[in-house]
């Protein structure tokens, strides 16, 4: 007796576009009622290769099989029919309608030609419980948290009667707890009958979901994971770097020198019954943790003057200034590199010189004029210095993965020379490879005598990062780690609200 075919199964699948082969000969299979980990890093080709599962781009060369028969997608809507959804990670929902409007959109149903209001209440209910959501689908989107979103965007696949879902990413935006009722909805699919395509920089997850991995590297394939017991975190990262990350655990040491910044009292717009007190010496690299909702975010963006302070006070490098617009705290020598790096830290159609000059200039640039020979300059300094991937400073940086992305960003603040650096969530979305490039460029940034401030959501980072850890609990700091104290236990206890153990002497 013949075994079942899979469920979904490419080979030989290569895609090319100007001047880069985006897949190489890449082969995949998806088993049925399978969690398959797809992973790698930036640039492996991953996106490009959901697109073609998911009939968004059509592939060069290659064939595609759905339950054994061959199959070539002309769009989308062939991939539907065939079972085949694809979740992306900034979710495809539409804020102004409900969730039955969202869940149905452009397949409505309709009786006498009008939209049938209480068939899509009734079956929109049906798909919200297969996914966990116990509420009404008359419910304005707008009105649910980022989790619930991407849960109605499962229900709205499901609703397709889709076989395989592609998830890209899909806890890059959501909290702890949401993270958690998405994994048991993943599984609760799993024993359904439904497979799951899971693509994820956060290999913790991969070990707690998927049966089988599959590694990109370079756009080909490098290497598969056939069995659970056989999933390991440092054998994932051999496999996507082709080497071993061991630097990701170490931690130089920082000699500090004078307090570069300080702030007393200082209260943010978002929590302004919770005055805060800290200090940051040059050469220092402070962590800032917490919770989702702890107030990391709107203490760098108060610093930075985005959302000024409605109290307290702040002096940089010993000159006071409690800056009310960003333009004073880049005068004054702070850069925040923000969270959302295409959103607001990129122009994505302009060149990589041109974003990376886009402050630097600023100041000499107030007739109108911009000194296109100083940019070259900059442009040719930063791209070395910071091991920037690009075919040429013209480049427009849209192009570029998420590291080398985060990496203009970075080269953008540092010309301009700043005393402190703030930097939100800064490894987000970005592979171990590059991850490890950007801790190196920090540590080697605080040897030089910057001070850096960053927030991040990843314990890893911020045991790995930090020199010292500041945690928020509430809009308010709950309490400081040194060196010695900064451990996992430590944090989490004070980012609940409660108090730390202390181990060093």
């Amino acid at each position: 007796m013949n075994a079942e075919p899979p469920l979904v199964e490419v080979k030989g699948i290569s895609k090319r576009f100007p001047g880069v082969r985006a897949l190489d000969d890449v082969s995949l299979s998806v088993g049925h009622a399978e969690v398959l980990a797809l992973i790698g890093e930036n640039g492996a080709g991953k996106s490009t290769l959901l697109k073609i599962l998911a009939g968004v781009q059509p592939p060069d060369d290659g064939e595609m099989l759905v339950a054994g028969r061959p199959v070539r997608f002309r769009g989308v809507e062939d991939a539907l029919q065939a079972g085949i959804a694809l979740i992306h990670q900034e979710l495809n929902l539409a804020d102004n309608l409900d969730v039955a409007g969202n869940i149905f959109l452009g397949r409505e149903p309709r009786r006498f030609g009008l939209l049938d209001l209480a068939t899509m209440g009734r079956e929109a209910a049906e798909w919200l419980g297969l996914v966990g959501l116990d509420l009404d689908p008359a419910t304005p989107l707008s009105q649910l948290p980022i989790g619930r979103q991407q849960l109605v965007e499962i229900a709205k696949a499901l609703s397709t009667r889709a076989r395989l879902l592609i998830m890209d990413e899909p806890t890059s935006s959501l909290s702890a707890r949401e993270t958690e009722t998405l994994f048991r909805v993943v599984k609760e699919l799993r024993s359904r009958g439904v497979s799951v395509i899971w693509i994820s920089h956060r290999l913790g997850e991969v070990k707690e979901l998927a049966d089988r991995v599959l590694v990109l590297r370079d756009g080909k394939n490098a290497g598969e994971i056939s069995t659970r017991a056989e999933i390991e975190h440092d054998r994932m990262i051999r496999m996507m770097v082709g080497r071993d990350i061991d630097r990701l655990a170490r931690r130089p040491s920082h000699r500090p020198g004078d307090v570069v910044l300080s702030a007393r009292d200082l209260r943010t717009p978002a929590h302004p019954g919770h005055p805060i007190s800290l200090e940051v010496r040059a050469g220092e690299i402070i962590g800032i943790a917490g919770l989702v909702g702890a107030g990391r975010t709107e203490l760098l963006t108060t610093l930075f003057g985005i959302t000024p302070a409605v109290g307290g006070s702040m002096a940089v490098a010993g000159r006071a200034v409690t800056p009310r617009t960003p333009i004073e705290a880049i005068s004054a020598g702070l850069a925040l590199v923000p969270e959302d790096r295409k959103q607001q830290g990129l122009v994505l159609e302009m060149a990589v010189r041109e974003n990376m000059s886009l402050v630097a200039l600023w100041p000499e640039s107030r007739a109108g004029f911009v000194d296109f020979a100083r940019e070259r300059r900059l442009a040719a300094e930063m791209i070395p210095a910071l091991a920037i991937k690009t075919p040429g400073d013209r480049q427009a940086v849209q192009f570029l993965s998420g590291g080398n992305q985060q990496k203009v960003v970075l080269a953008k603040w540092l010309a301009m020379k700043p005393k402190v650096l703030l930097l939100d969530e800064p490894t987000r979305g970005i592979d171990v490879g590059a991850k490890a490039e950007i801790y190196d460029l920090v540590h080697r940034l605080a040897g030089e005598g910057l001070a850096v401030v960053f927030v991040s959501s990843e314990m890893e980072e911020i045991l790995s990062l930090a020199d010292r850890a500041l945690v928020m609990h509430e809009g308010r700091l709950a309490g400081g780690l040194s060196r010695g104290d900064l451990t996992e236990e430590n944090v989490m206890r004070l980012a609940a609200g409660g108090s730390a153990e202390r181990m060093s002497a």
